[in-house]
């Protein structure tokens, strides 16, 4: 249970440090400011992808887990990192990226050229009799979630950007792939693993349309067969490693949900990030519109989530910022006038509430 106590870094290789001057952050860089980032008194640092990516979706369109993408270094670099930091005491938590790959990924590119093992790995569609899309789901990047697999005639889902095909975690083979990719950077040394948009990988065999009116995520999101796919994942990988600290991203959900994740007897995860306080400055709830924050719907959040997650035997993680969103201190500070005495009410909340604190880099010197 070490990570009750642990404070997470949360670093994005892009911008970071650039050390060799191409515009562009990388693990030279990092290991450059290991003395900074030791300063800071942190356990655990959270890296963003760096591994090979076209990086349509910034890195989270991955083309190889198992190797570093050559514009942020090579294997050799993060080898010296990780050696580096655990001399400096601090952990690594890797960004895993597992309910699609990029379109550029060998396994889709396999299935495009008819490989009948590979296409099984992903969410392949015929039109329905009418011609029209196998379901009319929107991808969470706006437009239909479905694009032309090839020309086959035939089409693959994708959730996210067009060139994120989804992976169908019914799949035995995906489910051992994913436990394999883990298990390869454990035995590089990785004790924390953070799950990109997990909550998602429990679509069903049989897609169906959303009904008029409701949103096509309901179909997808927190489904039960998540926690059973959980559960195997962490017996087959993190879960033989008593110091693991895992995370899961989940959006929509609930804290019923959350108690069931994170619950140690489930042997699931450690604990899981929630959004629900970060929508509170959006116009009628919906995202990229910004209006003032209501100070008494976000304290009653962070209040009910901390006290009912308590009661439940969950655990949560705590953060304001991240790699997604705008920074927190323009949000629910003022940084015209109290820049620093915003930036540590800020940093009160979180570490003084139940949960492990998440710091985005640059939180820690006041950054708008």
């Amino acid at each position: 249970m070490g990570f009750h106590k642990k404070v997470i870094y949360q670093l994005y290789p892009k911008s970071f440090y650039d050390s060799n001057g191409d515009g562009v952050g990388d693990l030279r860089g990092i290991i450059d400011k290991i003395d900074y980032l030791k300063s800071l008194h942190v356990d655990m640092i959270w890296f963003n992808p760096f591994f090979v990516s076209p990086q349509y979706d910034n890195g989270y369109d991955v083309a190889d887990y198992r190797n570093i993408d050559p514009r942020f270094g090579t294997m050799a670099d993060f080898d010296e990192l990780a050696k580096k930091l655990k001399e400096a005491g601090i952990d690594i938590m890797l960004d895993m990226v597992l309910n699609h790959t990029s379109t550029e990924h060998e396994w889709f590119q396999k299935a495009l050229a008819g490989d009948k093992h590979y296409q099984a790995y992903y969410y392949i569609r015929p039109p329905k009799p009418d011609g029209s899309l196998p379901t009319n789901w929107e991808s969470k990047f706006g437009g239909p979630a479905w694009a032309p697999f090839g020309d086959t005639g035939n089409y693959y889902l994708h959730l996210y950007e067009r060139r994120q095909a989804d992976l169908d975690w019914h799949n035995p083979a995906v489910r051992q792939e994913a436990a394999a990719i883990i298990n390869f950077w454990r035995a590089k040394g990785v004790h924390g693993f953070r799950f990109d948009v997990l909550n998602v990988i429990g679509k069903a065999e049989k897609l169906v349309d959303a009904p008029p009116e409701v949103a096509s995520k309901t179909l997808y999101t927190d489904t039960p067969i998540v926690q059973d796919y959980l559960k195997e994942l962490a017996a087959n990988s993190f879960g033989q490693d008593q110091n693991s600290v895992t995370v899961g991203e989940m959006s929509s959900k609930t804290v019923k949900n959350s108690i069931a994740y994170t619950k140690p007897e489930n042997h699931e995860l450690s604990m899981v990030f929630q959004f629900h306080h970060l929508k509170t400055d959006y116009k009628n709830g919906e995202k990229w519109t910004k209006e003032p924050y209501n100070f008494n719907v976000l304290r009653d959040i962070l209040h009910t989530w901390g006290q009912q997650l308590d009661q439940g035997g969950g655990w949560q993680a705590l953060f304001w910022n991240n790699h997604d969103q705008p920074r927190a201190l323009n949000r629910f500070g003022n940084v015209d006038k109290y820049r620093v005495k915003s930036a540590e009410m800020l940093a009160a909340a979180i570490h003084l509430s139940r949960g492990t604190p998440y710091i985005y880099m640059g939180e820690e010197i006041g950054m708008t």
